[in-house]
């Protein structure tokens, strides 16, 4: 009894689930890490002053990084201790986390646009005068000097962005084995029939990243950059503001520390396992020194003698065989059509989160913090039950490979209607006196920057670049107190009031209410969005199921490798550019850097803005189905040859039989029972 309790405590904590585990918590931890970099996007354009094109390029520099080595460690890294590589890399992306939340240490604390000038006296009681009648337009635009300015950017840190774009690159770096040897590791050494329930779980763990990593986002974004640097009661913003700025740094930190103590136990881990179900049988002759599919026809049995020159020999002959395994494994044209279709799909995936909360910030109505955190509390766990749900469904039905792919083309088929149908439920335009609508008792034809002047505010000498924003008591939001025509100011911080003759208008808000329907409007999208979510979650775990049975055995890692290469790249690096370029095209009010020059968008066309933002990503979501069908076609033809290569061979086999008679039993009966001893 003693000694079967030992066996059945040995089979429940075997070193496997001891993986699994550590497998899920850093894939939890690489995803709390990289949603939270998704959530600080808007954060990072405002602290930096930078237009969406250019946060584009940061954060596709993730995927710059995984560029740089994916290829060597997915072929190189399979042959070597998978476990230990994860480790250094969690370590790798630590070290990236705290170099992109360095520059707020580098550089003064933040100083948004303002009309007015940063008053250091809180109670200060003196009037402001936003109306300057003795200052002329020129005075108030005119363009600064190029050597002052390029002074003024030195001063001030202006090109502080590069940290987090290196931080972010080593970040992609130290993410590069997770995915591959993780996953491979876990599939040569699991049963077959359980990879599926494995892989459910493990993303379904890592969904719970993204939520903790949304939430984190919207928090600090409620949270001022320079908190416990400056005085709260003197910041004249609150959060809803365009030019508020969260303490986007502080989450870096949090999730290094994450990620850092994620990679600690696969430096304890061995370099292979004996196979699930086999524990018992192995005994000690196949322990640690047991080798994997992918390593044992690769890498020699290690002797005490001659050990460096096998090393030597083993590292020529992988990269002897590197480039005929890849011709091997891109003439696989199932392989190489999930690459295509996958490519696409993650095109519209990653410009799509990207620039989520900044498309329900602008067409919405929403803040920044709270797009963000229904992200995280709505959205992701809608994906992360219909990830298990897929994998589930895949154990319970017991479904093959057409079956998985049945099953994920229906779900994206799915998704892609819900997808369409969010297009239709939108908001106006925010109400902006001279941009988006015309002044009262004005009529206007187009909106520029000329005719933010109006007989109005003609006497004041308004600057036209400041982005100062208040909303009126008529129901309309002015750029600045200037423009709105406001002759005086009383009061401090957020409680500050100005007014004008006949006119009174407050700071309390970036800008008036959306129109009641907005609200309303707005709930019918977040329906959408958590269902469609769910729906093409259910498919994500059967398309993975697809590839991984897709391509043979010895060329597992490097399939996955080049995947990740080839999606990251061409889907990870470009979309956030040019969706961000397109978006940039829809702004009507850029801000103005401290130093002069164009800072980030403060208020964007959100008609324009929608037409570009759902356009791009229904259109490729329209591609990746069409390619989803293409590719089921072929996997159909596949089978139906397999099944006929097979029937063939079983026919071939009885009609030796029926010739050989007695011979052929002994020899069938032999075959039975090596099989018998190899499944063993």
């Amino acid at each position: 009894m003693s000694v079967e309790s030992k066996k059945t405590r040995q089979a429940c904590c075997s070193k496997l689930k001891l993986f699994l585990v550590s497998l899920a918590f850093v894939y939890f931890a690489k995803a709390f890490g990289g949603s939270y970099m998704k959530s600080s996007i808007t954060q990072i354009e405002r602290r930096f002053d930078i237009p969406s094109s250019l946060i584009g390029v940061i954060d596709g520099s993730f995927e710059m990084g995984n560029l740089l080595v994916i290829a060597f460690v997915s072929y190189f890294g399979a042959k070597l201790h998978r476990p230990r590589l994860i480790g250094i890399g969690c370590l790798v992306m630590a070290a990236g986390s705290f170099i992109v939340a360095l520059p707020h240490f580098l550089q003064g604390p933040y100083k948004y646009e303002t009309s007015m000038s940063h008053n250091t006296q809180v109670n200060s009681t003196e009037n402001i005068l936003p109306c300057l009648s003795n200052h002329s337009l020129s005075e108030k635009d005119e363009v600064p000097d190029v050597e002052a300015m390029k002074a003024c950017e030195k001063a001030v840190g202006s090109s502080m962005w590069i940290y987090v774009f290196l931080g972010n690159v080593l970040r992609g770096i130290g993410e590069t084995p997770i995915m591959p040897l993780g996953i491979s590791y876990l599939d040569d050494f699991s049963k077959h029939e359980n990879t599926p329930f494995y892989l459910a779980c493990i993303h379904t763990t890592g969904i719970l990243g993204p939520m903790f990593g949304f939430m984190l986002g919207s928090f600090l974004a409620k949270t001022y950059v320079d908190i416990g640097f400056v005085d709260l009661d003197s910041i004249t913003i609150n959060y809803k503001d365009s030019r508020w700025v969260g303490a986007w740094w502080l989450g870096f930190i949090l999730t290094g520390v994450v990620i850092l103590l994620s990679s600690i136990p696969f430096f304890f881990l061995p370099k292979s396992l004996p196979k699930q179900g086999e524990e018992e049988d192995g005994g000690n002759k196949s322990t640690e020194l047991a080798s994997g599919p992918e390593q044992e026809s690769f890498l020699p049995d290690e002797n005490e003698d001659g050990e460096d020159k096998e090393k030597a020999v083993t590292f020529k002959e992988m990269a002897k065989d590197f480039v005929p395994s890849l011709k091997r494994l891109f003439r696989n044209s199932i392989y190489s059509m999930m690459i295509l279709t996958h490519l696409v799909a993650v095109n519209g995936f990653i410009g799509l989160i990207t620039f989520k909360p900044k498309f329900m910030e602008q067409i919405y109505g929403q803040a920044a913090s709270k797009a963000i955190f229904l992200i995280g509390i709505m959205n992701l766990p809608a994906v992360a039950l219909g990830i298990i749900t897929g994998g589930f469904v895949l154990k319970r039905f017991n479904l093959g490979v057409i079956g998985a792919a049945r099953v994920s083309i229906t779900a994206s088929l799915g998704a892609f209607s819900l997808l369409t149908l969010q297009g239709f439920f939108h908001c106006d335009n925010a109400e902006v006196a001279g941009l988006t609508v015309a002044y009262q008792g004005y009529q206007q034809v187009s909106y520029n920057y000329s005719t933010l002047l109006s007989p109005c505010n003609m006497g004041c000498s308004c600057s036209m670049k400041h982005w100062d924003p208040v909303c009126a008591y008529n129901g309309m939001t002015y750029a600045s107190p200037c423009l709105a025509g406001c002759q005086t100011a009383t009061g401090t911080g957020k409680a500050m009031l100005y007014s004008a003759e006949g006119t009174s208008c407050s700071t309390l808000d970036p800008g008036c209410s959306r129109k009641s329907d907005c609200d309303y409007k707005f709930k019918i999208y977040m329906a959408l969005t958590v269902a469609g979510a769910f729906i093409s979650a259910c498919g994500a775990t059967p398309g993975y199921i697809v590839l991984l049975r897709s391509i043979q055995p010895d060329l597992k890692s490097l399939a996955l490798g080049m995947q990740t290469l080839i999606v990251r790249t061409l889907g990870g690096i470009p979309p956030p550019i040019y969706f961000g370029a397109l978006i940039d095209r829809t702004c009507l009010k850029w801000g103005t850097k401290q130093c002069g020059g164009r800072g980030a968008c403060r208020l964007y066309d959100s008609n324009a803005f929608r037409m570009t933002f759902v356009g791009l990503v229904t259109g490729l979501y329209f591609l990746a189905n069409v390619l989803w069908g293409i590719l089921y076609v072929k996997i159909i033809k596949r089978q139906k040859k397999l099944a006929l290569r097979n029937q063939a061979k079983d026919n071939a086999l009885e009609g030796n039989t029926q010739n050989n008679g007695r011979a052929n039993i002994s020899i069938s009966t032999n075959k039975e029972e090596e099989n018998k001893e190899s499944s063993i």
